[in-house]
């Protein structure tokens, strides 16, 4: 059976309300469309005569378009019945829309890591070395092409994520997010067609499951400050942790890279590791008495404050990345321990030194003033952040229906 292209309107309206011009292709029953990129009120649509109506400003122009479009599609077609190619609907549009060029998926992929080894984003090329693994993996080829990651091989593909690899949906969402941004990445290279996008509205969904940020309370940061009975290196971690927590949760890279020579005029001064934006913090007295154990270790202006990067080779990222990754590790192990004595039943790691910061911040503290607290370069960011700690409003409803 030959297949045959159509001008349509399809019945799925963007948030606009407004409907999709498309070409159908079908064979066999089967149909796939190519969008033309215009959106119209379904009032402006002659069924009939599958051409939008003369209410519509643009008629003319957009009858025109469609009518180029439709003959750009029933010329592939001809072509591929002269080459006497069977082939679904589906592989037809891909046939069709072919790309100019011959670059793969992984050629773009392998750019990405080369792009992020020359920044010396050494921890995001970790993990997207590893979600390109798995990539490779499931294909089974390393000459992938955009063409062949389709709505199906993305389908299953989650299902082997989630299935034979076991990874959790968080972890295979963030394998979604890294193809996504190769696929816009080669749509503005003009590699491969918008058409050939296949996420969004109608097609493949990334979304974050909800998770859960518990941190410390009050009584539980002061039970920490008051414990004793610690070993060295638990107390040195412990000093660690609430440095972090009285600086607004600073992340750990951060506070292990902190030199003596930022500290001047009773402030921090130092740039984020993340973002690298500059930043100055009182130092709160509290922070102050930290540091009075650490003054002795001193060597100069420029040592770290804390020991864990001092045998780093400052001009290896891997190595700084390696060192802050068992640093870290060790940090949080022995903070297990600290847990426990403390009579904390909570899982506490580096990082729940900052959910510890905005638990306790939670609605007291004017968003705008956490933003700046937790550098964010997003009001929005800082919102939903401190969202997962503000509870007081919701708990007073339930009080108030349940309390009679």
């Amino acid at each position: 059976m030959s297949a045959s292209a159509k001008i349509v309107l399809r019945k799925k309206p963007n948030a606009n309300g407004l409907y999709p011009l498309a070409i159908r292709i079908t064979k066999n029953r089967r149909s796939t469309f190519k969008h033309v990129g215009h959106y119209i009120d379904i009032e402006d649509w002659d069924e009939k005569k599958l051409e939008v109506k003369r209410s519509h400003p643009n008629a003319d122009i957009l009858n025109n378009l469609l009518s180029t479009k439709l003959s750009e599609v029933r010329k592939g077609l001809i072509t591929l019945q002269t080459e006497d190619k069977d082939a679904s609907a589906r592989q037809i549009k891909t046939e069709i829309y072919k790309p100019t060029s011959s670059l793969t998926f992984f050629d773009y992929a392998d750019e990405h890591l080369q792009a992020l080894e020359a920044e010396k984003k050494i921890n995001r090329h970790s993990a997207d070395s590893a979600w390109i693994g798995y990539i490779v993996k499931f294909s089974k080829s390393r000459q992938l092409t955009f063409q062949e990651i389709d709505d199906r091989f993305l389908r299953k593909f989650k299902i082997y994520l989630k299935g034979p690899t076991a990874l959790s949906e968080t972890s295979a969402m963030n394998v979604m997010v890294l193809i996504r941004l190769l696929f816009n990445r080669a749509i503005k290279d003009k590699v491969i067609s918008k058409e050939l996008y296949p996420f969004g509205i109608g097609k493949v969904k990334i979304k974050f499951p909800e998770t859960v940020k518990i941190g410390l309370n009050q009584q539980e940061i002061k039970n920490l400050e008051s414990i004793d009975k610690l070993s060295d290196v638990e107390r040195h971690s412990l000093n660690i942790w609430l440095y972090s927590f009285y600086f607004a949760g600073m992340r750990v890279s951060d506070v292990l890279f902190t030199r003596w020579s930022q500290i001047y005029d009773g402030r921090l001064h130092y740039r984020m590791g993340k973002n690298s934006k500059l930043l100055s913090l009182n130092i709160p007295d509290k922070v102050a008495k930290i540091l009075e154990e650490y003054v002795f270790e001193k060597s100069s202006d420029d040592d770290f404050i804390f020991p864990e990067m001092r045998k780093a080779d400052l001009t290896n990222a891997k190595d700084i990345y390696n060192k802050t990754k068992t640093a870290t590790k060790k940090l949080n192990d022995n903070l297990k321990s600290i847990m426990k004595k403390a009579g904390i039943n909570k899982k506490v790691t580096m990082h729940i030194a900052r959910h510890s910061f905005g638990n306790i911040a939670g609605d007291s503290i004017h968003p705008l003033m956490l933003q700046k607290l937790y550098r964010h370069s997003d009001l929005k960011t800082t919102i939903n952040y401190q969202a997962n700690f503000i509870h007081k409003e919701a708990d007073e409803a339930l009080n108030r229906v349940i309390n009679f």
